[in-house]
């Protein structure tokens, strides 16, 4: 290995032992290369006393030079260092290929991933675009702005002055970037001015409106969905805005252009490639607290700014005691379809038929769950009701649930033949089951079994794409054994919390993931680096 990582590996031995404390016996730094960063572990030990986490400062630098060396060296897409050092100056470092990550929680194990290509895809890539004639008026649109100005003015007792307006130019060029045009009530606006800068920072509901420049940039980093892992995204549902088929299922798009925010994540955007039902130009709200799909706010910016006039009419606001340039409406101008929470005492009869997501959170009672009165759910998308047993699945056949957690205790899966819109299913069992019928899901891409009594594994040879699958040890042993691991897989998981990383690497070898050799490397610090 090159002398730029043994320089960098001894280094961080230094680090690591010059931040010792008084009586150490070891020290073990772990650091693994992951899709934000690296992540970083460690701790001291001593003889009779509880392991010390373990904090280098100036470290970092280091072991990201290390790790990307060594990675470009043995050409891994993710490398793991751990680091050994004790009081007489011995050090060692090992690197390996991390082709496992171990996970915690819920659902500890570990994951392995056989193809870091591939992503699941969202509903609302696939809809089909609205083609209903925009709502918004640029004539309109402008006198609403300016009325809107004058009338905070009246109530925060000054002016607000907004930045000088783009050029016809700059707004060409901005579309041009974008790959399409910015609706025609909101292009007039910049015409009037730059977005409502330092001195309106609440003009759109206590968001600021974004200079012409900040809107293209916004769109270029949330045009796409953020992919944050197969362990947070294997079951992720985006459930519909209400009004139902507006916007699209999905989490991000190139159409969708942000204009306004308070700097947290969150934005107004304009919506130029609606759903069916939908309008381009129609405004929508999405980003970080968004997490369950976008929410429909009005059919266009024109219309949204008669909607804040309204409110100010009926007095329905108030100004903020804090910060009195801020106004607060009393009434939000849309609300989202709500995910319906239940909890212990089960399924009320009355469900609403807006429900779209149903959670039962806790184990008591612990007789089977009926689940006759959801058949009034037409839109229900997520059942979550692992804590609560039930017999029989019929109730869902008809219905368009994507994700399904679920403990089957005696019933089984035969409702679900042939079931066209369940994608994520994650399975628990009191007594055998037969999983057969899973052959006929056409869209099913995930499967959790490791709580599951599974009479036939091998049937998962024969789904039809199965991208993620997720047994405990000895369920994948038996399927490695028949040789009937899928294809399709893109994804792994061993599941358990007695699992070691030895074991987990010994796993991801049966699926096929070459870890490589590991890299060995060991040294002694001079007596004035030692503690």
């Amino acid at each position: 290995m090159t002398e730029q990582v043994e320089r960098g590996v001894q280094r961080i031995a230094e680090k690591i032992t010059a931040g010792a404390p008084a009586g150490w016996a070891e020290a073990v730094l772990v650091s693994v290369q992951g899709q934000y960063g690296l992540h970083l572990s460690g701790r001291y030990t001593a003889a009779g006393a509880h392991p010390k986490l373990m904090h280098v400062p100036g470290a970092f630098a280091d072991l990201k030079e290390v790790t990307e060396a060594v990675g470009a060296a043995r050409g891994w897409d993710s490398t793991r260092l751990e680091f050994r050092c004790r009081p007489s100056g011995e050090f060692a470092m090992t690197a390996s290929r991390d082709t496992v990550s171990e996970l915690h929680g819920a659902r500890a194990g570990f994951q392995a991933v056989l193809d870091h290509g591939y992503r699941l895809s969202q509903p609302g890539l696939a809809q089909d675009e609205g083609t209903a004639a925009a709502a918004g008026d640029p004539d309109l649109a402008v006198a609403r702005l300016r009325d809107h100005l004058q009338r905070r003015a009246g109530i925060l007792g000054r002016a607000e002055t907004l930045p000088p307006p783009v050029t016809t130019a700059e707004l060409d060029d901005a579309e041009r970037r974008i790959g399409r045009p910015l609706p025609a009530d909101l292009r007039a606006m910049y015409l009037v001015a730059d977005g409502s800068g330092d001195d309106a920072p609440g003009l759109f509901g206590n968001l600021g409106w974004m200079p012409l420049a900040r809107l293209v940039a916004a769109n270029a980093d949330l045009r796409e969905p953020v992919w944050s892992g197969w362990e947070n995204s294997w079951d992720t549902v985006v459930l519909d805005a209400d009004p139902p088929d507006t916007v699209r299922r999905c989490h991000g798009h190139p159409a969708w252009l942000p204009f306004a925010t308070a700097d947290d994540g969150n934005y107004l955007a304009v919506d130029m490639s609606p759903a069916p039902a939908g309008r381009r130009g129609q405004v929508i709200q999405i980003g970080r607290d968004y997490s369950d799909g976008p929410v429909y706010v009005a059919d266009s910016v024109t219309s949204l700014l008669g909607r804040y006039l309204e409110l100010l009419d009926r007095g329905a606001y108030a100004v903020e005691e804090d910060d009195p340039d801020f106004i607060d409406f009393l009434e939000t101008p849309s609300d989202p379809c709500p995910e319906y929470e239940l909890l212990a005492d089960g399924i009320p009869h009355d469900v609403p038929a807006t429900l779209q997501a149903v959670l039962i959170q806790f184990r008591a009672p612990t007789d089977p769950m009926d689940l006759t009165p959801l058949t009034a759910a037409t839109r229900l998308r997520r059942l979550e009701l692992k804590q609560r047993p039930t017999t029989d699945l019929t109730p869902l056949r008809a219905l368009p649930v994507e994700a399904l957690t679920v403990t089957l205790d005696g019933g089984d899966l035969a409702p679900l033949e042939g079931h066209r819109h369940l994608a994520f299913l994650d399975l628990a069992t009191g007594t055998p089951v037969d999983i057969t019928p899973l052959r006929t899901v056409p869209n099913l891409r995930c499967l959790d079994l490791s709580q599951a009594d599974v009479r036939n594994l091998a049937v998962l040879a024969d789904l039809p794409d199965l991208r993620y699958l997720a047994l405990n040890g000895q369920q994948w042993t038996d399927l490695l054994d028949q040789g009937k691991l899928p294809t399709t897989l893109a994804a792994a998981r061993l599941a358990g919390t007695g699992v070691s990383r030895d074991e987990a690497l010994i796993w991801a070898e049966r699926l096929g993931l070459d870890g490589g050799e590991p890299l060995h490397m060991t040294g002694t610090l001079a007596p004035g680096h030692s503690a």
